[in-house]
This record gives C-alpha cells, structure tokens and sequence, in this order.
C-alpha cells in the first residue's frame, strides 16, 4: 500500500496498533455503496473509462455479497475495510482495481463511509424513537384518568393521573426525536472529494457523488470535509440525552414494581427469577436500560477527549471515533427496544394507585388555592393556614378531609362546607385544567395533539 516510500514493513504491535479492520468491517456496506459511487462519477467525468467503471462496479457487488455471506477473509496486514475491499477488487477485477482510488484519499473515503454508517444508525434511532412514543400514547391513553400520587422529592405531592405521568415522557422522548432528525439535516453533506485535505486536480463532479449517496451537497470545505467528527458528536450527544430520559423511567419501573410500591405489574416477558429465592421477580430489563446509559454518556465523554486537542485536519486518533460510536448505536437501540418492550408490558395496579394518594395530604395545595379563591385570602395567608389545618390532622394521624369543619373552623372561621369539594383527590385531578395539567380532559387532548404531530395513528 505504502508504494515504494517504505522497504520493509512495520513491526507486529505496529500493524496491531494500527490495524482497525476488527470493528470497521462493520462499514463495509457503506464503503462499498460510497466507491460504487465515485466510480461512477469518475466515468462520468471521463477521468476512468466505461469499461474500468462496469469492471468496477461488477467487482464491488461480488465483494458485498461475499462479506454478506460470510465468505469474506478479513486481514489484519491490510488495515481497514478500505483496503482489504480494494486488495479483494484486484484480485477480481485486476488492473482496473487500482483506478478506483483515482481523486480520493483514505480521509475522505473513511469520512464518507462513517457519515452514511452514522445516518443509518440515525435514521434507525428515529425509527425505534417513533415505537416508543406511540406506546406511551397507547398506555396514556388507557390509563388517562387513572389517579395516583405526584411526586417532587419522592414524596407526595399532588394527585396526578397515570396518563399524565406518561406523557411527560411523551413529552421528553419528542425532544429526543426532534435532536436526532436536527442532527440527520447537518450531517447530510458529502465529505466525498476532499481527498487527503486539499481537494484534487482532477475534473470531479462532487454534486454527482452526494446525490448518488443521498446527501443534500458535497461539505463546502475540503479541510473540514476530512477533520469533521460533529455528526459522530452529535450522535453520541443526543443518545446520551436519550439514554438518561430512558433511564429515568426506567428507574421509576423499578421503584413501582417493588413489593413497597407496587404500583405496576411487569410479566415474565421482562422480568427474571433468582437463583437462590424462588419467590422473586426482578425487573432486570429496565435495571439494565438504568446501567447502560452510564456506557452510553461515557463514550460521549471518550470521543471528545480524543477530538478536543486535534490539530487539522486528519489525524491518526480519530481511527478512535468509531468504536464509541458503534458500542453507543448497539446499546441505545437495545434500550429503545427493552423499554418499549416494557411499557407495553407494564400495567398500573389501579387500586394500589389510588390508595397511595391517601397520605401526604396530598390535597393540601387545593385547600390553599380554595382559601384564595373563595375567600380571598393572600396565597402566602392561605398557605399559612393550610399548612396549620395540615399539622391538625397530622397530630390526629388523619388526612385533612378526614377533618371535621368545626375543627378547621378554628384555625380559619370563614371556612365552610363548600371546602370538601375540593379535598377529594378526584376533584383534586379533575380541576387542574390549564394547558399541560394533569385533568384527564387535558390529557386526551395531549394525546391527540401528539398523535397528529407525529403521525401516529
């Protein structure tokens, strides 16, 4: 490959060090579909004749289909995927092998090869994302009007609905898919014909080549066309984000599904036993989506650590962009998958809920806002004595409507009976009805909204 410059070859750790065809064999499609590309462009621009290019073109298709079949020897002595395809097209094809390389460096064909690889890893995000978010619409909306605690500090807060808890992560996950289809549109540019960094003396029709691969344009800069790592970032970043959202509700499914909460149900289907109790049910799946997310940010951090100190344009290190990247794809999309799994698995234990909103005086804030509204008290007066009727209760160890009148008469005279109304945790729910509340009217017509943004049905 050197062609004369060097007289012997390098050392064993040397080809080790060196070497990254174990992982990158992964682009082999991408390589492949990216030189059948060029070559066509470089026929159609007369720099390779037809015959050379139909030669080509003939030699890549038996190469793809040989590595599709397993029929493909990988040689760690040729580097990379680049390489070992070429070596193999000129044992096919002979001479007319060694054209293909005509207007292309390794750095811009390894550029192009990654970004494609990155897009279809992108695109197949996006894909898994829309899964998910049609099951959480399904489960809100079963469940719309399903009461159970709201929680800040884990601890009782105010009543929610079920189906307002999941479509806050409705609402997290649409975020997430709206930073991948962001991400798709900077990274389709074609890195193809930037060559080694200079661009190239040769007559190349670089519009033709991004058209041919799907990019919107050719990068406008032949520099940063080979040094640009940002779609790798990007990817890295917005899974990372979305790992930690899959992470929160996975950790919720853990809590609700202990035997202290027992707030939902998790099958067989994503749960395992222990070796040594018989009567245990773990929900491993979502523990697991909770752990992967720690890889998932680290290789993240690991891509920038490698990219941040980087002079242009190419350098050996960025050889290191490609695991990180491929570890992340992997596990992000067995996530996407375990958790939709899961919400669709999962069912709310309905009556479990709703006793849990029997502590806390969980509707405390409602007899607050009733002292503002119907005896126009100050919210900071109507706050003191809610938190006095509360402490009342508390020391009789009952919840506030479990009060009589009279009692609460005594800390505020002007209450009466029209105060009950609004201490139930139904009514509690019902009531609030501001755009993005938890009322189950609220909910339905969140649903709906997100179903025809997204086009689900």
């Amino acid at each position: 490959m050197w062609g004369g410059r060097f007289t012997s070859g390098p050392a064993e750790i040397m080809e080790q060090i060196n070497a990254s065809i174990d992982f990158d064999q992964r682009l082999y499609q991408q390589d492949i579909q990216a030189s059948k590309a060029h070559a066509t462009m470089l026929a159609a621009c007369g720099i390779i004749s037809d015959s050379d290019n139909e030669a080509i073109q003939d030699g890549l298709d038996k190469i793809a289909q040989e590595i599709a079949q397993g029929h493909f020897t990988f040689q760690r002595a040729l580097e990379d995927i680049h390489m070992n395809v070429e070596a193999r097209l000129r044992e096919l094809i002979g001479e007319a092998a060694g054209r293909l390389h005509t207007a292309r460096s390794r750095n811009d064909q390894i550029a192009t090869d990654f970004r494609l690889w990155v897009r279809d890893s992108n695109d197949g995000v996006i894909g898994q994302l829309r899964e998910a978010l049609s099951a959480l619409l399904d489960k809100a909306e079963q469940h719309s009007a399903v009461v159970m605690p709201g929680f800040t500090h884990l601890q009782n807060a105010q009543p929610v609905t079920f189906g307002h808890h999941m479509m806050a992560y409705v609402s997290m996950l649409r975020r997430d898919l709206s930073r991948f289809e962001d991400a798709r549109v900077r990274m389709n540019e074609s890195p193809l014909g930037g060559a080694a960094l200079a661009g190239t003396g040769f007559p190349i029709d670089r519009n033709q080549t991004a058209e041919l691969l799907g990019f919107d344009r050719p990068m406008a800069n032949s520099i940063d066309a080979v040094s640009d790592r940002d779609h790798a970032l990007e990817f890295l970043s917005n899974s990372a984000i979305l790992a930690t959202h899959l992470s929160r509700l996975a950790e919720e499914v853990v809590i609700w599904a202990s035997d202290a909460y027992s707030f939902i149900s998790l099958t067989d289907a994503f749960t395992t036993g222990s070796s040594i109790m018989p009567q245990k049910r773990n929900p491993d799946a979502a523990e697991l989506v909770r752990g992967k997310s720690g890889r998932i940010i680290g290789n993240l951090n690991a891509l920038l650590v490698v990219m941040k100190g980087l002079p242009l344009s190419y350098s050996k290190d960025m050889q290191e962009d490609k695991e990180p990247v491929f570890d992340t794809a992997d596990s992000i999309n067995l996530c996407l998958a375990a958790m939709t799994g899961i919400i669709k698995d999962m069912q709310p234990n309905e009556e479990r809920l709703r006793a849990a909103t029997g502590k806390g005086q969980i509707t405390a804030t409602d007899l607050a806002d009733w002292l503002v509204r119907e005896l126009g008290l100050p919210f900071r007066d109507a706050h003191h004595a809610t938190g006095s009727i509360v402490h009342l209760a508390e020391s009789q160890s009952c919840q506030i409507w479990d009060l009589s009148l009279a009692e609460m008469q005594k800390i505020e005279p002007r209450l009466n009976e029209g105060v009950f109304s609004v201490l139930s945790v139904d009514e509690s729910a019902s009531s609030r009805r501001s755009f993005g509340g938890t009322a189950p009217l609220r909910v339905r017509e969140a649903i709906v909204a997100a179903r025809q943004e997204l086009g689900l049905s």
